[in-house]
């Protein structure tokens, strides 16, 4: 039968389910709009913050992050990134991956798209390109409203450095950005963690709901100092490593080994998904 279809006049395995049809179903779903929603309001939410409570002040003699939020949009922008990169922006990830394929079965949608015929490995590519997409553009987003609104708010100038000097705001800017494709690369393991869980549940909620809990362990497990060494092998032990990045001289070792942590796991993860999947008895 699978050489009857592939032979049919017109079908092209590689046609079906395009990724821009899938993206835009996925755009038109209440949570997607709902996250952008929450990711946009954020900046206004913390630049009412300090307006009620006033510019944050330096405690104990030690300037950080948090303490130079309003000295500048840049710095605001950073500062936002720092409050969400541990758990606010894995949300988004989790939710668009965990929900990718597990939706379509507790719809019972499943093995009619299966049936139009989508090829299994062509099904998930486009639920994964387009997951990974939305994931991307929430994680740019954040940073991007919070550069707008705190230069609305405190102005456009340089990055002030907690430990010590300064950076151009054009240099800041930059390095912002890789601050942000750190972020999401340390995030592709939660990206397939919950990805797998999709293919594993028709519970959406349970593929997100697990792969949050998983990553709230590992940022646990790194807390544990009496693991040692063993904490480099976990990926929440590098989350925050792009903080090298807002350095006067700008260091990559850290992020480098966070990278290659990230997509070590990623990789496994993702094959795991689409050997689970192309075995699987699709019944919903």
């Amino acid at each position: 039968m699978s050489a009857a279809l592939e032979s049919a006049p017109g079908y092209r395995a590689r046609h079906t389910l395009p990724i821009r049809v899938e993206a835009a179903r996925q755009l038109r779903r209440r949570r997607t709009l709902v996250m952008g929603a929450v990711l946009a309001a954020l900046p206004f939410v913390l630049i009412a913050a300090f307006a009620i409570g006033g510019d944050p002040e330096g405690r104990n003699a030690r300037v950080t992050l948090m303490d130079t939020a309003t000295a500048s949009g840049v710095n605001f922008a950073a500062t936002t990134l720092f409050l969400s990169a541990g758990f606010l922006l894995v949300v988004p990830v989790a939710l668009f991956c965990g929900d990718a394929v597990a939706s379509e079965a507790s719809w019972s949608s499943l093995r009619y798209l299966l049936a139009a015929p989508v090829p299994r490995s062509r099904l998930l590519l486009s639920k994964l390109a387009v997951a990974l997409g939305f994931s991307a553009a929430a994680m740019v987003l954040l940073p991007l409203v919070a550069l707008v609104a705190g230069t609305a708010a405190y102005g456009w100038g340089p990055l002030r450095i907690p430990t010590g000097g300064s950076l151009d705001a054009g240099t800041a800017v930059a390095r912002l950005a890789i601050v942000v494709a750190f972020v999401f690369v340390s995030q592709l393991v939660t990206a397939a963690l919950a990805f797998w869980l999709s293919t594993v549940t028709d519970a959406p909620l349970g593929a997100v709901g697990g792969a949050m809990g998983l990553t709230i362990v590992g940022n646990v497990l790194d807390a544990v100092t009496a693991l040692g060494g063993w904490r480099e092998l976990l990926p929440a032990h590098w989350q925050y490593a792009w903080a090298d990045a807002l350095q006067p001289h700008l260091e990559w070792g850290g992020m480098v080994k966070g990278t290659a942590v990230s997509v070590s796991y990623a990789v496994v993860l993702f094959a795991c998904a689409f050997r689970h999947f192309r075995r699987k008895d699709i019944v919903s």
